[in-house]
């Protein structure tokens, strides 16, 4: 069962609305479910969106964030939790996550994804991880993934970490198959 889930996602407001009514539709779902969210804090972009709408639909709302961001973040709602660093904050919200999900978002959304894939390829943790594929912003990267198993440099088991659905409700489905709820 999912009681908590971690979402990566990028903070910039200079985004197309799809992205912005998926990461809506995700907190819907999160709410709806009662499914308490765990993100890195603040209130911009796609980030603050997903924690808006989880905590306005009245569910839980975890922020992660590091001192250093801490005043230019915006108003992160729900509880907040303050790092001294980066890794402290992704080893907290990792700790607390029942699966992860990523939405689109730049080198830090992939940066965060990349690095819990290999911490679940390495065996530090079981836990599913899902790719919020919202009008397939993810197609490029999910060829090049097949590329690097083509290549070698991956296994298809490594490749098939990641659970990739366009539908936020679907995607929540799957990853609650996949941890045995």
């Amino acid at each position: 069962m999912l009681s908590t889930v971690c979402v990566y996602c990028g903070s910039s407001q200079s985004i197309r609305q799809v992205y912005d009514d998926a990461a809506s539709c995700l907190g819907q779902e999160f709410a709806r479910r009662n499914i308490s969210l765990i993100y890195g804090g603040g209130s911009m972009g796609l980030m603050g969106r997903v924690a808006e709408t989880v905590q306005n639909g009245g569910g839980d709302v975890i922020g992660v964030i590091p001192f250093a961001l801490e005043k230019i973040s915006g108003q992160t709602p729900g509880k907040v939790i303050v790092t001294s660093d980066m890794h402290q904050r992704k080893a907290a919200m990792a700790a607390k996550a029942d699966a992860f999900i990523a939405l689109p978002g730049g080198f830090g959304t992939l940066e965060e994804l990349f690095e819990i894939v290999t911490w679940r390829q390495i065996g530090y943790h079981s836990k599913p991880i899902g790719l919020l594929n919202v009008d397939g912003f993810f197609d490029s990267l999910l060829n090049f993934l097949d590329d690097i198993v083509e290549d070698g440099f991956i296994t298809q088991a490594a490749r098939s970490i990641l659970i990739v659905e366009s539908n936020p409700a679907v995607l929540i489905d799957k990853l609650t198959a996949a941890t045995g709820g």
